[in-house]
């Protein structure tokens, strides 16, 4: 049997197309110092809202296809709205507690995307991609989904949307008319928004 030898040009040519196929995706860290979170949350008597911080996370870039993965920290929230300081206390104090998010069980929460798709046909300040994933608060996981600007600018990648989330899906009793439907006008609704503006770097 005669043995077959490639010319050296088909060899480097098969060389760069198995090198190329087993490329590494892009990576890009999360910069917390440029990124921010921002919480809403509202009663039938009032209103709040205040900040959160992203501890780290990244979002990868494989030949065009988006995916991240995010952690919370918890223990970071934080009241904007109230300017008494002893009842801004006392509020935070709640939402970490165990009627709320119980932070110090639970001092994470974490998102990771399932899927990225752009929105065919979005126009200039349009939403250009939706965003699906599974969110863990207090060891309990569910699919959030939400619309999302996703821009890369050099070796940067910008994030911006609002996801809706509802508590009651996390077990999060405390006020919730899902789980106390004689609660009355001491209400809490289930569903708080948080907005976000993320800014990973490659």
């Amino acid at each position: 049997m005669k043995n077959t030898i490639l010319p050296a040009g088909v060899m480097m040519i098969i060389a760069l197309a198995s090198f190329k196929g087993t490329s590494s995706p892009d990576v890009y860290k999360v910069d917390t110092s440029l990124s921010s979170m921002e919480w809403f949350g509202e009663k039938l008597t009032g209103k709040h809202n205040g900040t959160i911080m992203l501890s780290n996370g990244t979002i990868s870039n494989d030949k065009g296809t988006l995916s991240g993965i995010f952690e919370v920290k918890m223990t970071s929230i934080a009241d904007k709205d109230l300017e008494d300081v002893q009842w801004r206390t006392k509020l935070e104090n709640h939402l970490k507690g165990p009627d709320f998010f119980d932070t110090e069980k639970f001092p994470f929460a974490k998102f990771i995307t399932t899927s990225i798709s752009p929105i065919k046909d979005a126009k200039e300040g349009d939403f250009t991609h939706k965003v699906t994933g599974s969110l863990t608060i207090k060891d309990k996981t569910n699919e959030v989904s939400f619309d999302a600007v996703i821009k890369t600018e050099g070796n940067k990648i910008a994030c911006v949307g609002t996801a809706t989330i509802d508590r009651a899906k996390f077990d999060i009793k405390y006020g919730s008319k899902s789980f106390f439907p004689e609660i009355g006008d001491k209400m809490i609704y289930d569903e708080f928004k948080v907005k976000f503006n993320i800014v990973a770097v490659k």
